[in-house]
């Protein structure tokens, strides 16, 4: 199964330049890296990332993580995947922009 995380362009760069990341702000604060399933980032985006423009969906097989990823209750009652560890540039499996519509964040049609 596919997991999503959004990334700002600086945060991606750094992840690609690095090789691995903490993730964002909220992330470190939280002490995990958020995760969305498909059917959860569009939400995550609208919620978190409302008008900011240039934006990267990664995607990650969620049963290479191990252990490490826990899912747990957030929003709603829902379940989220969160990784208790650093995300390597290996475990990214996909890469897409997340461009800023009119309406919102526009995703790869495979996410609608």
């Amino acid at each position: 199964m596919l997991i999503y995380k959004i990334l700002r362009r600086p945060e991606w760069d750094a992840l690609r330049a690095v090789g691995f990341t903490l993730g964002a702000p909220v992330d470190l604060a939280d002490g995990f890296i958020h995760f969305s399933t498909a059917a959860q980032a569009p939400e995550t985006a609208a919620k978190h990332f409302a008008g900011v423009a240039d934006l990267v969906l990664a995607a990650v097989e969620a049963e290479a993580l191990g252990p490490e990823l826990k899912w747990e209750v957030s929003r709603g009652g829902a379940l989220f995947p969160h990784l208790y560890r650093p995300l390597t540039l290996t475990e990214v499996v996909q890469v897409h922009d997340l461009p800023l519509g009119p309406a919102g964040h526009i995703f790869p049609e495979a996410l609608q």
